[in-house]
């Protein structure tokens, strides 16, 4: 909250990465609990998904469904600076994908230099493998240069089919804040700060142009390479 509201004061509006999964939406919804809540400009910040599964609007499978009720229901969010992916609802999934790339594009601004938005902060989960968004090991997805969205087909987790930024588009972000907590993270966390590639553990490729923040708890942190390591509170 703090991120966002200096850069509201700063710019006048501010951009913000959600993410899905469990410790994505439980952020969420302590954040509509906080007493500072409200201190967060809502209608002037903008709101993109890093991945969203294909599945038709409103459905709890959706990362945007589980933004919605833990958040967005709650704070005053202007509805034109929200941006979900589409679902089959409208497009078959390569032509949703271009659509939500296409949104990217004209969000972004020439300062940007890039076809999306230097979103302020991109939240990620991360999978026991390494994988984030829906990006997962060793998929074609992650040797996209080009597209910032993509569709994926063949997740090894349901459901099958999803929209996911690329590694391009997730490293336009300022920041990039990869969350994570229980002991079977700690492997993905070691493998994400020791130097993996990227194809074999997405986590490794996904980092902020000015900082990139692992935010762990002490079980997720239990791996991680000793010249790291810092414990900032139990």
């Amino acid at each position: 909250m703090t991120r966002l509201v200096d850069v509201c004061a700063a710019r006048g509006h501010a951009s913000l990465v959600l993410t899905g999964g469990g410790i994505g939406t439980l952020v969420l919804t302590e954040l509509a609990a906080a007493p500072a809540r409200d201190a967060v400009d809502w209608r002037h910040l903008d709101m993109w998904w890093g991945d969203e599964r294909f599945v038709p609007t409103g459905d709890p499978e959706r990362n945007e469904t589980g933004a919605r009720q833990a958040l967005l229901d709650h704070v005053d969010a202007s509805p034109d600076r929200v941006h979900p992916m589409p679902g089959p609802d409208g497009p078959d999934p390569e032509a949703a994908a271009a659509r939500y790339a296409g949104w990217l594009l004209a969000a972004s601004q020439p300062e940007d230099h890039s076809q999306v938005p230097s979103f302020d902060v991109l939240m990620l989960g991360i999978g026991p493998e390494g994988h984030v968004a829906s990006l997962f090991p060793g998929m074609p997805a992650l040797y996209e240069e080009q597209r910032t969205v993509v569709a994926v087909h063949g997740s090894p987790k349901p459901p099958p089919t999803r929209l996911t930024l690329t590694l391009p588009a997730i490293t336009a972000a300022r920041d990039v804040w990869i969350l994570a907590s229980g002991e079977e993270k700690a492997g993905a966390i070691r493998l994400a700060l020791s130097g993996a590639g990227p194809v074999q553990v997405p986590a490794a490729g996904a980092r902020g142009r000015q900082q990139t923040l692992f935010l762990l708890d002490r079980a997720a942190a239990a791996h991680v390479p000793a010249q790291l390591g810092r414990l900032a509170s139990p």
